[in-house]
Order: structure tokens, then sequence, then C-alpha cells
């Protein structure tokens, strides 16, 4: 047990349609969740990572829940930076930097845009290197579809076989009663949804939500005091791409064969051991990148492999078992929420859409553009 780092608290904040509260509020529920699902207080934090709010970040968002950490982390790499804080908060906690750290994430995206507080982008940036694509109207949303028109191209994957991703996850988000959209669809009602970068239509699309999430990380050792199941770190790795398109070597392949073939290794583990994915979804292109860049199945092959109901609970690797980016919350970044549902189905406490005698799981976060990833391998004894 010794140097073994474990997730000993994990919860969400309000999700879905959250009209009356403000990113700081959701912050504060979110992390008072956590610390409550931990058995632990304010007063136990040592260790704070937190990103995207606040002038000085995480610095104003940590005076405002009223802690005063001795380690701080604010990497910001899109979707995937809860998965690379996990892993600098694991080496912290190893080297003794820090003893008990607190990761927390919430955005208010959904009510922002209603109320025109806010417009959704059409690029990561106007500046540094993607400022040669950006006047080209090289929309975040093209550039991924851009991945999957490439994948049909070149391994004959078709359309469907993306979409079948979004049915499976709606599948899962209709066990789920908190997920935002829960009625099921079908391929057709992918297929013939609203046009928004070819060859995606709407329902290949993550969705726009309200939300947080938190969960908090100690030594093995500590763990073993506390009232929770504990929930091993096994291995972890985090590789960085590039954001400009013109840069990507091969469009079919992500970073996720960097990061996952470390966090495999680090494990002692290969992708036969695993029970459960929660696999960033921001589009369907995504979650079929991921599976063959971990090794799920060989590249080209993601199509045939995600056929037949495979990612629904009970099917052969259920994955997104809350419904996903694609249907259950997505309010910006959505890598903390990959962990709190890692964590709760290890835990057994999935009800409703528990996936039977689950014991590891691997959670893979993936930032803009597939820019970073980071894979996460998780377990309970």
């Amino acid at each position: 047990m010794a140097g073994q780092v474990a997730v000993v608290g994990a919860a969400l904040s309000d999700c879905g349609r959250v009209d009356s509260m403000t990113p700081f509020a959701l912050h504060h529920q979110a992390a008072a969740r956590a610390l409550a699902d931990a058995g632990l207080s304010h007063a136990d934090v040592d260790g704070f990572g937190s990103t995207g709010l606040g002038v000085l970040a995480p610095v104003e968002l940590a005076e405002y829940l009223g802690l005063r950490p001795t380690w701080v982390d604010s990497t910001s790499v899109g979707g995937s930076t809860w998965e690379v804080m996990l892993e600098h908060a694991v080496d912290a906690i190893r080297a003794g930097t820090a003893h008990t750290v607190l990761l927390v994430y919430g955005s208010t995206a959904r009510a922002d845009l209603k109320k025109r507080l806010r417009t959704a982008n059409l690029s990561l940036s106007t500046r540094g290197p993607s400022q040669f694509e950006a006047p080209w109207g090289h929309t975040l949303i093209a550039k991924y579809a851009m991945t999957a028109r490439r994948h049909m191209h070149e391994f004959g994957t078709t359309i469907e076989q993306f979409a079948n991703i979004a049915v499976d996850t709606r599948y899962n988000a209709s066990l789920n009663p908190d997920a935002m959209y829960r009625d099921p669809i079908t391929v057709d009602d992918v297929s013939s949804a609203a046009m928004v970068a070819t060859p995606f239509t709407k329902l290949h699309c993550c969705i726009r939500s309200d939300g947080g999430g938190a969960v908090v990380l100690t030594s093995a050792e500590r763990a073993a005091d506390l009232p929770r199941p504990a929930v091993r770190v096994l291995g972890t790795g985090t590789a960085s791409n590039v954001t400009t398109m013109s840069e990507w070597t091969d469009f079919t392949v992500s970073p996720a064969a960097v990061s996952g073939k470390l966090a495999f290794e680090r494990a002692g583990l290969t992708p036969a051991d695993v029970d459960v994915c929660q696999f960033y979804d921001s589009f369907t292109s995504t979650v079929l990148l991921t599976f063959e860049a971990l090794g799920f199945c060989g590249r080209g092959e993601g199509g045939a492999y995600l056929e037949g109901a495979a990612m629904r609970v009970g099917g052969r690797m259920p994955t997104n078992t809350d419904g996903g980016g694609l249907s259950a919350c997505h309010p910006g970044m959505r890598g903390i929420f990959l962990l709190v549902e890692a964590v709760r189905q290890l835990r057994g406490e999935a009800s409703g859409r528990q996936v039977p005698g689950a014991r590891v799981a691997c959670v893979n976060g993936t930032g803009g553009w597939f820019s970073s990833t980071s894979t996460v391998l998780l377990g309970v004894d």
C-alpha cells in the first residue's frame, strides 16, 4: 500500500439546466459534496487544483471556498485538464508535498449562453499558431468532423457507425435520472438531425449544459481510515499534441495512443483487464479514435468494434455509463465528470446503470481538437 494514492471522495454539483447559481456556487457545491463523501473537512485539504475561473486561478477560487492550500495546480489543457491534474496530484502525494488534494470544476456555460453573456466559440484561438487557421472559419467542430471524414475515407467507416456511438450513449443516459437528455434515439434520428459540420449532425455533437464536479485524493494509508471505499489510482499517462490541423501528422490517430500506452504500462494492465470506460465524447469521432488509440481494437477497426450496442450498460465494453457529454452533461470541460462516474461505478454506487462486478475503469480525457490527452486507470480491491 505504501506509495499508493486513492480517490476517496467524488461528487457532482447540480447539473443540467441551472439558471439560479453562479460558477463559484457550483464549485462550492461540488467541493462540499465531495469532501462530505470522503468524510473530510476543509481543514484536511492542503492541495487544490482548479482552472478557468477567477482572475488568479486557482487562488481566487480557493479563497471563495475558504481554503489556504500549500500546493496548487491551475493546469489548463481543455477537456483533459482534470485527468492531468489527477496525475500531478498523485505525484505530489507520493512525494509528500501534499497530503489531501481537492480537484474541482464548475461552469454555467449553458445559462450564460442563454443570457447572452457569452457566445459559442468558433475556434480555439486567434493568436499564436492557430491564428493562421482561424480566418478561414476552421471551427473546432469542423476539425473534429474532418477526423471523421478522414477515417471514413481511409478505413471505410460509415457515418452510421459513428451514429451508433450517440445511440448507445443516449441509451445509458436513459438509465440516469440526472441526465439532461433521456429520450431514446435511433441511427436514423442521428442522421436526420440538423447538419452542423459535415458529416456531423447535431446529435453527433456534445450538448451544452451547466454543472460541476469534484474529487478528493489522498494516500492509500490514510484512505484506509476513511468511511468510503478507496478507489486506487493504478496508472496514469499524459500526451500533448498540437492545436493547428496542418501540424497533425495523421488525423485518424489520437494522442491517446501515447498517453494510453504510458498508463497501461505503469499500471501493469492491458485493455482486456478493463471493465468500464469513461471517455471524453465531445463528438462521436472522439470516442471512436480513443478506442483505437488505447488498443481496445486495431486502427481502422473502431466502427465495427462499436457495433452491436457495445457501449451500453450490459454491452461488451460499457462506456460513458452516465450518458456522457453527448446526452448527460457537458458544461465546457467534462474531464471531472469522467472521474466521478468511474468512481461511482467502481464503488458499486451507479444505481440503475451499474456495471456488475466492475473492478477496473479506464478514463481518458481529451483536450480541444485532440491537443492533449490524459489516461487514468482506476481500480478497487
